[in-house]
């Protein structure tokens, strides 16, 4: 776990070890298991806490095991209540709304405060797919299929602090072995999560029947999906880089095409990769690719 979050925050060039980052955690096994690689990893992590109030003394509950997680790993917690129902209520907004708006502002005023990079939140693969889903059944077009990106704008403050999601490399599956089996860590489960009247809960569960190999697939898919729309809107990326090189390069049959793009970018010169049909090989910084 630890290597591959590494991997995938320098592949997007996520993070830096220079600057702190704010980590937001709930309790749930996604949040612990960020906070956990990333202080591991070496960045400096500074936590951030929201109780909504909204599901009674579960919520003082998560505030608590939140902050003896913090204490024990030593890293500095800021913990923020809120009114939700109250918030929502003078803003006409449902209460998912109001919450996502309500911790959004917080964070980006604690990065701010904090000199914070980013705000790390802990979307996964398993999210990405729900994403995928939840977008493919209202109906979308190529912006609704690149679900989450690795690295967004705040959606409270376009030009303020970034949000990062390090564990898009990962399944939820993985996280929960990572956390039980290798880490001995324990999380708190949100008892709401099991309300299928809550559409992503719904999805989520709908999710249960696919594999983990599917559930990558989709969040690849997403991925591509960003590719193209960033190469439709003359964005520079890696996605973008990707879905072009494949563009160029298709009907020569290579897998893996990211690891071929990574390879030009590091300037990784004679390195080669071959297909049934052809080899590609790096030379001066450029891909020739011959027939075998």
């Amino acid at each position: 776990m630890l290597r591959r979050v590494s991997t995938y925050i320098r592949q997007r060039e996520l993070l830096t070890k220079d600057q702190a980052v704010l980590v937001a955690i709930s309790g749930g096994a996604d949040s612990v298991a960020l906070l956990d690689v990333l202080v591991r990893a070496g960045y400096k992590c500074i936590a951030a806490h929201c109780n909504f109030h909204l599901r009674g003394t579960e919520s003082d509950r998560d505030e608590a095991f939140v902050r003896e997680l913090c204490a024990q790993m030593n890293v500095p917690l800021e913990v923020k209540s809120f009114d939700t129902l109250f918030y929502a209520r003078t803003h006409n907004a449902g209460i998912e709304v109001a919450a996502r708006e309500l911790r959004y502002t917080w964070f980006e005023e604690i990065a701010r405060e904090k000199d914070c990079q980013a705000i790390c939140v802990a979307h996964h693969q398993n999210d990405q797919a729900e994403t995928l889903l939840l977008n493919l059944k209202r109906g979308s077009g190529l912006r609704g299929l690149c679900g989450m990106r690795p690295k967004s704008a705040n959606p409270m403050f376009p030009e303020g602090v970034p949000v990062v999601r390090p564990l898009l490399c990962t399944t939820r599956d993985y996280i929960e072995h990572y956390l039980r089996d290798k880490r001995h860590l324990d999380w708190v489960t949100d008892s709401t999560n099991s309300d299928l009247t809550i559409s992503r809960n719904a999805v989520r569960e709908q999710l249960k029947s696919y594999s983990k190999a599917e559930i990558e697939h989709m969040a690849q898919t997403a991925e591509i999906m960003q590719g193209y729309a960033d190469m439709l809107d003359g964005k520079s990326s890696r996605e973008e880089g990707i879905v072009r090189l494949y563009e160029s390069i298709r009907e020569c049959g290579f897998a893996e095409i990211d690891k071929i793009y990574d390879a030009l970018q590091r300037g990784e010169g004679g390195k080669t990769f071959t297909s049934k049909t052809h080899k590609a090989t790096i030379k001066k910084g450029k891909l020739c690719v011959t027939t075998v």
